[in-house]
């Protein structure tokens, strides 16, 4: 089974110029969900919505050509793609040549699917043809309230409680999400928004609660997984969905998101992206 640690994060590493598929490294989502009681069916939707900000290859007479590449990976695929492996391949394309983009989508979306263990869906935008509109997860920020902390990790899933019986709908956000590579410990820095319906969530304990991943190991998709899981079982709200928002590093954003119900969430650019 492929492990992190036998991935390419944290080792010095060639970049390849040349198309190489191989390059990709899954990793089973298993392992990380049982630690939270994740099994099948899944207990919730969701999609892995990567943005390549560094995309490049050249055209069928050698001219370079650039995009922006949005990739959805479903939370339904058995394996998540590392992220290093996931630029060096797209670096691979680099000196590559492509009849059109029609066929470099296909190329992409039959790699990543058989990576991934599912249909992943690609989309190439021309930079001259996006505009750059900036905006953030909507919702009430939690970022504000003065609060003494010094606990920052493990997670700690008592944080979470509920203030009366009274049904609200509304969205909590915060910018203060951190974890770390579980193989390099370098930080991964995001901002999450927690749109529910249900009892009121308490916002100092799920300030204290999303702080408290400040110093833990683990990827992003397996953070949002195990913030929707303990959101769930503290608060058993009656909907509810986990959207975060990472920066990039290394050309690549992640932003996972985890759904009670069927939704396509928009990919957002905030303005730490």
């Amino acid at each position: 089974m492929n492990t992190p640690e036998d991935s390419l994060l944290g080792k010095t590493t060639a970049y390849a110029d040349r198309y190489d598929p191989a390059l990709l490294f899954p990793i089973p989502r298993t392992a990380k969900r049982a630690e939270i009681g994740v099994a099948e069916p899944l207990p919730f939707h969701g999609v892995d919505i990567w943005n390549a900000y560094e995309f490049s290859w050249l055209d069928a007479r050698g001219k370079p050509m650039v995009a922006i590449a949005e990739i959805r990976v479903p939370a339904t695929s058995p394996y998540i793609i590392e992220s290093k492996s996931f630029k060096l391949y797209l670096n691979g394309f680099s000196q590559e040549r492509m009849s059109d983009s029609a066929h470099l989508i296909d190329v992409l979306e039959r790699d990543l699917s058989a990576a991934a263990g599912a249909d992943v869906k690609v989309e190439l935008s021309v930079p001259s043809a996006i505009v750059h509109t900036i905006r953030d997860l909507d919702g009430v920020s939690i970022d504000d309230q003065a609060l003494d902390i010094d606990d920052y990790g493990p997670p700690k899933a008592d944080y979470l409680r509920v203030n009366g019986d009274e049904v609200v709908e509304e969205a909590l956000v915060s910018d203060l999400l951190r974890s770390n590579c579980p193989v390099t410990g370098q930080p991964d820095w995001g901002s999450v928004q927690i749109r529910y319906r249900g009892r009121p969530i308490d916002r100092e304990g799920l300030l204290r609660y999303l702080v408290s991943f400040r110093m833990h190991n683990e990827f992003h998709e397996q953070c949002v997984e195990r913030i929707y899981v303990d959101v769930m079982a503290r608060c058993a709200p009656e909907a509810l969905s986990v959207y975060a928002r990472y920066t990039r590093r290394g050309g690549l954003d992640i932003n996972p998101f985890r759904s009670s119900d069927v939704q396509v969430p928009v990919n957002l650019r905030g303005a730490r992206q």
